[in-house]
């Protein structure tokens, strides 16, 4: 049953779905369980981007049919996409911007992070990351519908293994007593990031049965490459990541994912 209670301990932890009373008592917490569940990021993926993804069918089906309504759906889709989850990873891109965006010390960039206020970098970033996002899903939702609601689906999974290998690569930094993600310090075992994989294999398969799977490639390429950067950008400015940091890559991972979707559809014009 311990996979079962990863899974449903990642639900609780990375999402507002109500996860209380005896199912909680059931799961039970530790950090070494919350590390465990880590490995079911990408899972959690599959849930609100299956959500997200009928969030935008539903919006366009109930729409009269016009380009204005696919634009709808794109903000009500990411709205639902950002109250499954708390804002988690926005607030994440945020602070890290705040942290980040200016030319100050690592320690201070790391006081920063913790401010629970919102500086104009992270507005800046917010404002730019969501903006970015909506034009993405507008462009996709007026090439093909279908191809839309995949790529949210898949945008969603692989964007939440992307954290995984910060958390494999480089070593946790900051106030680590006091940090949110204190559990996953650790570098993450090669048996988790396994099953991430696994999580995101069955998504690819899942799509790939309903349309060309190299279309997909796109995607993956552009979120690989997102984490590549962050990996290089982490290491030089932190030399190591937090939890802002995790949040933030999701963010720019997903982002990423649809330009990647894009660029090969270009070529398939």
């Amino acid at each position: 049953m311990n996979p079962i209670r990863h899974y449903l301990l990642a639900l609780q932890f990375f999402t507002r779905i109500p996860v209380t009373g005896k199912l909680a008592a059931w799961i039970g917490y530790s950090p070494e369980l919350l590390r465990a569940s880590a490995a079911h990021f990408p899972g959690i993926g599959v849930l609100v981007g299956a959500c997200t993804a009928l969030c935008f069918w539903l919006i366009v089906q109930l729409l009269p049919t016009h380009s204005a309504s696919i634009l709808i759906a794109a903000v009500l889709s990411t709205v639902m996409s950002a109250m499954l989850t708390g804002a988690f990873h926005e607030d994440g891109l945020a602070d890290l911007a705040d942290g980040l965006g200016g030319h100050v010390s690592r320690e201070k960039s790391l006081e920063i992070m913790k401010d629970s206020r919102i500086g104009s970098y992270g507005v800046v970033a917010l404002i730019l990351a969501l903006s970015m996002k909506l034009a993405l899903l507008n462009l996709l939702g007026q090439l093909n519908l279908h191809c839309t609601l995949m790529a949210i689906f898949l945008a969603h999974v692989v964007s939440r293994c992307m954290p995984l290998f910060i958390i494999r690569s480089l070593p946790h930094v900051g106030d680590t007593p006091q940090s949110k993600s204190k559990p996953l310090a650790d570098a993450i075992s090669i048996s988790s990031l396994c099953i991430a994989l696994i999580w995101c294999l069955s998504a690819f398969v899942l799509v790939a049965n309903l349309y060309p799977a190299w279309r997909w490639l796109g995607g993956l390429a552009g979120s690989v490459l997102a984490l590549a950067w962050m990996l290089n950008f982490l290491k030089r400015r932190l030399g190591g990541f937090t939890g802002d940091a995790l949040g933030a890559t999701q963010q720019l991972s997903e982002i990423a994912f649809y330009l990647g979707v894009l660029f090969v559809w270009r070529f398939d014009l």
